[in-house]
């Protein structure tokens, strides 16, 4: 039987002090795969460095913003055959260590989703602010209790999905806030996911596109999403 085709794909917005480091990384592992970056509309040298350090790079005309970003992965994975998709952020902050963590359950069958958690015992490094884990708290509360399935990192970009998730989410991913939501979805659509630890690391340079004077703003517009997600589910039934 072939090795599957697998594709990372990193989404990266301003990130060339980052995404060339984290392209050395991942290429550093001791298996083969391939490094798309979707370079989404920077206003840097983000697509240069990703292209000097080995990766394949998409550059998009302006900003869509990661849901976008992660969507146009989704669309090169499924028009080029991939059999199984990686998301991993473009800052750094994902230890390509546990890139094979991430891949087992999906390779082994017993997952279509696999999302790397930080709250995922023996808690593995570093887990981000006090004020970021309050929102990631709340929206695995929020998410496990809709759900029926334990989250503890609904927000974690660091995720395997196989081809069939590939094809779904290439068609209909959520845009603004897209971790917590695709969740939702996942679940909506009939998708087996679990969640795995992993280490994750402060990013080195620059800063998160959510800020913390955000964060309430973030909370509010999410929980709304995820709301309408159930509630569009309860009307198709």
């Amino acid at each position: 039987m072939s090795f599957p085709k697998i594709l990372v794909i990193l989404p990266a917005y301003n990130e060339c002090r980052n995404v060339g480091q984290t392209v050395r990384e991942l290429k550093s592992l001791d298996f083969f795969f391939e490094i798309l970056v979707i370079d989404d509309g920077s206003k840097d040298t983000t697509a240069q460095e990703a292209s000097a350090a080995g990766a394949a790079v998409i550059s998009l005309p302006f900003n869509l913003g990661i849901g976008g970003a992660v969507q146009t992965g989704f669309l090169y994975a499924l028009r080029h055959g991939y059999d199984i998709a990686v998301q991993v952020d473009g800052d750094g902050q994902h230890d390509a260590q546990y890139l094979k963590t991430i891949l087992a359950p999906v390779l082994s069958g017993d997952a279509d989703i696999v999302v790397g958690s930080r709250f995922v015992g023996p808690f593995l490094g570093w887990r981000s602010s006090p004020v970021r884990r309050v929102g990631i708290y709340f929206f695995a509360w929020l998410i496990s209790g809709l759900t029926g399935f334990r989250v503890t990192d609904p927000t974690s970009g660091f995720r395997a999905f196989n081809a069939p998730v590939i094809k779904a989410f290439a068609e209909n991913y959520p845009q603004d806030f897209p971790e917590p939501e695709s969740i939702m979805s996942a679940k909506r659509l009939g998708f087996r996911l679990i969640e795995v630890p992993v280490q994750m690391r402060k990013r080195a340079h620059g800063h998160s596109s959510i800020r913390y004077f955000q964060t309430l703003y973030y909370m509010i517009k999410v929980t709304i999403a995820i709301l309408l997600s159930m509630l569009k589910k309860e009307m198709k039934k």
